[in-house]
């Protein structure tokens, strides 16, 4: 099971902030500095808020007036390319294990995501969301649900996010769980799995 943002994709916030503030005629350190992922911004990565009650809580934490389509110019600009070399990792990876992917994300991203990075995704089986699950990484519940609709043990499911405090969320869950930066990481760990299944 794969994190989406930073594991399988690149995703920078940093695009958002200059196409804001280019749309605004403020600097993009001030949109940074006012910039947080707030109890709004979760409630969106849950399914509890739409995009527009988003935009509408951005307006007031960066104070600035700009409209819904001005603020989705800059929220489609952070997602970014494929990681290098996950590509052709995850078609290996996929000839020996049934990938999931499990991101932290709301609505419009995850409708972006689907159109836009099809061929990646071909190779997993499913794509959850957070907004989908009303649940989001680290909280416990997120992982259960997993668990639940792939049957499997929670034990038996290994997880790679480069955020630590999700790969600890995934480990109190019973998940086993690494934070790892690159393709090569991933491959490196994934050949030690196999070779630990080999054996057993």
């Amino acid at each position: 099971m794969f994190d989406f943002g930073n594991v399988l994709v690149d995703i920078d916030f940093r695009r958002a902030f200059a196409a804001w503030a280019d749309a605004a005629g403020v600097s993009a350190s001030k949109v940074k500095s006012r910039f947080r992922f707030d109890d709004a911004y979760c409630a969106h990565e849950r399914g509890e808020i739409d995009i527009h009650g988003y935009f509408a809580a951005l307006r007031r934490s960066l104070d600035i007036s700009l409209t819904d389509e001005q603020f989705l110019a800059g929220w489609d600009a952070i997602l970014g390319e494929p990681m290098p070399g996950i590509e052709p990792l995850i078609s290996r990876l996929a000839a020996q294990w049934p990938l999931y992917v499990f991101s932290n994300t709301n609505p419009t991203h995850a409708a972006r995501i689907a159109a836009d990075y099809g061929s990646l995704l071909r190779h997993f089986r499913h794509f959850f969301t957070s907004c989908e699950l009303g649940a989001r990484k680290p909280e416990p519940e997120s992982f259960a649900h997993l668990a639940r609709e792939i049957a499997a043990p929670a034990s038996r499911l290994v997880f790679f996010d480069d955020v630590e405090e999700n790969v600890a969320g995934a480990r109190r869950a019973g998940l086993q769980a690494y934070q790892v930066r690159s393709a090569a990481e991933i491959a490196a760990i994934s050949g030690d799995l196999l070779r630990v299944n080999a054996a057993g």
